[in-house]
């Protein structure tokens, strides 16, 4: 988990979320991650049941929302609810939550992804009106000219355009590339 924003993003991805808030120095974390990763391996399920590991030293908002003050401490969340809380390297008490956990997202349908919901967009804009492949079957979306793309200086001005989307390109390269914390510069760039 990268920041604050990923690790919502992580929990609205599915109905279970199992978190391992952990730290490089705790001997415990160590000891009880090829666990966590196990288990991660086997239960895993798009929609269903998510994994993800929260290093505390370097994401303490997101351990300060859930008061974590022990490692490891491993959360069983449902949506945003807490529903389970392991503290310290049970291995037991771990994979009898997440087994639990496992079993009752399996029951309910699972969630879509947020990267797949709603309409979505089409490349080109409105619909030609003309049948692929001169037929009468659906519309073929336009297909935008290349050439006027690359020679209008006007779209270029207006933020459309290939030139546009090469400056929005390396703006975001060079920003994320020369900061500390990339994800948040990309995630708050005006690119």
């Amino acid at each position: 988990i990268s920041s604050i924003g990923h690790f919502k993003q992580t929990t609205a991805s599915a109905t279970y979320t199992i978190v391992d808030f952990y730290a490089d120095w705790c001997g415990p974390c160590k000891v009880i991650s090829p666990v966590f990763e196990q288990l991660a391996a086997q239960e895993s399920k798009p929609g269903r049941i998510v994994f993800c590991k929260v290093n505390v030293d370097n994401q303490r908002d997101v351990a300060g929302i859930y008061g974590i003050s022990a490692m490891p401490t491993f959360l069983v969340l449902k949506g945003s609810k807490v529903t389970e809380t392991i503290r310290g390297a049970n291995p037991t008490a771990l994979r009898s939550a997440v087994l639990s956990a496992a079993a009752d997202a399996a029951k309910g349908p699972a969630k879509q992804s947020a990267a797949f919901s709603g309409s979505g967009q089409k490349l080109g804009g409105e619909s030609s009106g003309r049948p692929l492949g001169g037929g009468s079957g659906p519309a073929m979306p336009a297909i935008p000219n290349v050439a006027e793309m690359l020679t209008a200086p006007g779209q270029f001005a207006q933020g459309r355009g290939v030139p546009a989307m090469i400056v929005r390109f390396l703006g975001l390269y060079f920003s994320t590339l020369f900061s500390f914390d990339p994800m948040k510069t990309a995630e708050e760039s005006p690119f």
